[in-house]
């Protein structure tokens, strides 16, 4: 929402990966970092095919939270040793037997890299949407993987029939 001007936060579309009594754990998919995938392969010296479209994809600043710490958001593919299945059929996976496959034939069908991730403790996330802080839909593969960072958060809210334009950061309680 409009009143969250957190820069890490502002305009956010963040995939909330766990969300249970002891809080929340989500993955912001639409803020790329000015770094390829390749070059973080490279800097963890993880052999990579250059050639590769998935070598050109940025990675994206996944939240403040462990932002030293790479997270694999992807359409599910088992068989890596750190991995969580999720809603719709995705996947998030720390291990790094997953970014060796990454740029091969191996690598899942669809997948965001992040370093770092978002966090709340019980019950914060739910007062931020309380404080009009967030707009929730339900998780849209085709917003999280097809579309481009940029167009991901007016994708998000047009799937609510809202136009960015008709936000307002002045919250509304009958």
């Amino acid at each position: 929402m409009p009143a969250l001007d957190d820069p890490m936060f502002k305009r956010s579309v963040t995939y909330i990966c766990e969300h249970n009594e002891e809080g929340a754990m989500g993955i912001v998919i639409n803020h790329p970092l000015n770094v390829k995938v390749a070059e973080l392969l490279e800097q963890l010296e993880i052999a990579y095919d250059a050639k590769s479209p998935a070598a050109a994809i940025n990675v994206c600043a996944g939240g403040p939270v462990q932002s030293d710490r790479g997270f694999v958001l992807h359409t599910a593919k088992s068989g890596y040793h750190s991995s969580m299945l999720l809603e719709n059929d995705l996947m998030v996976t720390t291990s790094k037997d997953i970014l060796i496959d990454l740029t091969t034939e191996r690598a899942p069908d669809k997948f965001i890299l992040a370093l770092g991730y978002a966090g709340w403790t019980a019950g914060q996330l739910e007062q931020e949407i309380i404080d009009n802080s967030w707009l929730v839909i339900p998780a849209d593969n085709h917003i999280i993987f097809d579309l481009t960072h940029a167009e991901k958060w007016q994708s998000a809210t047009a799937t609510m029939g809202i136009k960015p334009w008709q936000l307002t950061s002045e919250a509304g309680h009958a």
